[in-house]
Order: C-alpha cells, then structure tokens, then sequence
C-alpha cells in the first residue's frame, strides 16, 4: 500500500527498540477506574441521589504515565521515569502501577505536602460472558495541585535529569498540568532540558504540552491541531495546507522539528523548514476511543527517531501504532510489536479490523 513503510524496515525499528534507554519527564497521574453495574444503582437514603456500585476497580499510570506504559508496551529496553508523586493513597498507588511497569523509578520522587494528580473514571460496564465490558463513562474526578511546585522539588527533579543524562537514549517531556508552575515541568525545568538538550546533541528530546507548547523553545514538539492553534492563537487547521502552513510556524527559523497530529489524518511533519503531510490509517466501521492515542503516538515517535528512523517514517510507525491504540475502549490502549505487524498486515492488505 502506498505510503505504509515497507515490512523489513518495520520490524528492524521494532528490534532495535530493545537497546533503547528512554526517560519519561513529567507529570504521572494515576488513573483510578471505577467499573459499575447499572442494575445495581440505588438511592442515597440521606439525598436521595443515585449511588453507583463498583464491581471492578482499575488502577494504571496515566498522562506521563501513559507514555511510559506504551513504550514498554513497544518493547523499548529500559524505561525511566523522572517526576513526583504525594504521601497519599493515590501515590502508593501510582508507584505499585508503574513497578508493575517495570520502570525504573530513581528520578521519582515522593514529596510531602503534595497530591498525587489524578483521574478518578468511574464507567457504566456490561458483562459480555468473558468478563466486563465498558459501556458508558460518567463524570470524572480530578485530584490536581494548584499551588506552584516548591523550588526544593524542583531542583530534586533538576538534579534527577543530570543524574540520567549519561544513560539515556531519549527523553519525552510529557506536561500535562494545566495549571501554570503546578507540575513538573515549570520553568526552571524547561531551562535546565534546553540546556541539556545542547550539551547532549546526541540525545533525542520530544515534548508534549496540553497549554504550553509555544514554551518549549529550540526542543522538538509534538501538538495536535488544538494545542498548535492555541499556541499561534489561531484556529484549529481544518484542510492539511492549513496544518503545513501552521507546523511551518511552529518550526520557526531554528528549524525545530515538529510532529503536528491530525486524529484520523495523520500527522504533518516539519523539519528544517520542508513539511510532509503523513496520512494516517482509519478505523472503518469499527467503535474507536481516543483517550491515549496521542501519547502512544509520542512513544511511539519517539523510540522510533532515537532507534534511527527518519521524521516520517516515525510519522508511519507512529500513524499505525495509534490506529491500534483507539481500538481500545474504556482504557487507554497501548500497541505490542506484535500489534503493530498485525496492523501493518491490516493495513497492507486493506484488511478490515476483526
């Protein structure tokens, strides 16, 4: 199929994932699932209001997190996380998710006087025989710190990043705080990274922002059409010569690469002023979810970029892993090497998702 990267160039990108040391820096969340049986709702009898009943509790590493699960999902070799968690419930948690993840935890730092930041996703779920399925999701609860992250946790996490430089392959700067100098990635910690950036010119760096991609001056940066528009305080491109026009903004006159997503269109990918749009692979006739799909399309570039692959062939791989990802329904999905050549052979065939 024409723009599908050739099968032998796929699975060398998918086995040099092994070498790979990649750190992950930025805000981990817990997400908190809360499966419940609709049949089982009663009445409060002090308010009268509905009380949902919980049959199945889901606990994984989100935002940060997310990306961290995908990529040793894709097989990347060693997995570091550079963030922090609070002294709470959520934070024991968070930390038993991503040991679960196997990833290596000596930049994590449990700090007092802080919450853990978390989604709490409680779901309507049905069973199918098999077990339980998602059917419907309910308003979700948030657990965020809205005063700014302490100067001494700042510089523990400064300290954190010199202490890896040496090791990694790559790092991904994953800023999900929307509340401005709440999270990990303030900016003390964006200075120290553009440093690090210039004295490791070796190093792949990626960041990924919700509110302050614009802030990430001289580091490759991966928005999708929403965050680039508020960032150039326009309008969401809605044509691809939109989304060129606008990656070639972001890219600037340094020439910065960007990866700037378009859901079921793929992706633009500027580097050194010359931008490509990639498509992407649809999901025909099939239900999709989108929670995740975009962090799995930054591991996904990510380790592809640091394992060799030019920007748009990890525009392909990471366009292909997604088409597996929102797949997924009522998680956020991750993408196996084994996943991806299924998909690959999907697609290569115009086979249509079983």
């Amino acid at each position: 199929m024409r723009g599908l990267l050739p099968r032998r160039r796929l699975d060398e990108l998918l086995r040099r994932f092994r070498r790979l040391h990649v750190a992950v820096v930025g805000d981990f969340f817990l997400d908190s699932y809360l499966d419940c049986d609709a049949r089982l709702d009663e009445p409060s009898l002090e308010t009268g209001r509905n009380c949902y009943q919980v049959v199945r509790t889901r606990r994984q590493a989100g935002a940060a997190g997310t990306v961290a699960a995908n990529l040793v999902a894709l097989g990347v070799g060693s997995v570091s996380a550079v963030g922090f968690c609070g002294e709470d419930g959520e934070g024991w948690e968070l930390r038993r998710a991503m040991d679960g993840l196997g990833l290596r935890l000596e930049g994590f730092i449990t700090a007092a006087g802080r919450f853990t930041p978390t989604y709490t996703k409680p779901c309507y779920v049905e069973s199918d025989g098999r077990g339980w399925r998602v059917c419907e999701e309910l308003e979700r609860l948030d657990i965020k710190n809205r005063r700014p992250t302490p100067r001494a946790l700042q510089e523990s996490i400064a300290a954190a990043l010199l202490a890896g430089m040496s090791r990694w392959h790559a790092i991904v700067v994953v800023d999900q705080v929307s509340e401005a100098a709440c999270g990990v990635v303030t900016a003390r910690i964006r200075r120290q990274l553009l440093q690090l950036s210039r004295r490791h010119p070796r190093t792949l760096f990626l960041a990924d922002s919700r509110q302050r991609i614009d802030r990430f001056a001289g580091l490759p940066i991966k928005p999708n059409q929403h965050e680039a528009a508020a960032a150039l305080g326009t309008r969401p491109a809605r044509s691809i010569a939109a989304a060129v026009a606008q990656a070639r903004r972001l890219s600037g006159r340094a020439g910065r690469p960007v990866f700037l997503t378009l859901s079921a269109r793929g992706m633009v990918v500027c580097v050194d002023g010359e931008a490509q749009h990639v498509p992407g692979f649809p999901i025909i006739d099939r239900p999709t979810d989108a929670v995740g799909a975009g962090d799995s399309t930054t591991a996904a570039l990510i380790c592809c970029l640091a394992a060799g692959a030019t920007p748009v062939e990890a525009a392909l791989v990471a366009n292909l892993v997604g088409s597996v990802t929102v797949q997924q329904i009522g998680t956020t999905g991750t993408a196996t090497p084994t996943q991806v050549r299924r998909r690959w052979k999907e697609v290569a065939h115009g086979v249509s998702p079983s």
